[in-house]
């Protein structure tokens, strides 16, 4: 268990940059997982489906083209 032991106190601002960003990054990941794979947000996505094989003329379900 040693080898997973973590000096705190010696860590540099570069290192605590690193936690920070991390833990904000994980953050972000779960919100978007959470968002993302609601079931009231599955129309909305479904709309966007076939987006990249849509003609350009082509309006989408929004009314936008």
């Amino acid at each position: 268990m040693e080898h997973l032991h973590t000096n705190w106190s010696a860590m540099t601002l570069n290192d605590w940059q690193g936690v920070i960003y991390t833990l904000l990054a994980l953050a972000a990941m779960v919100y978007i997982y959470v968002w993302v794979f609601r079931p009231k947000n599955k129309a909305m996505f479904d709309a966007q489906r076939d987006t990249a094989l849509r003609d350009d003329d082509e309006h989408n379900n929004l009314g936008d083209k």
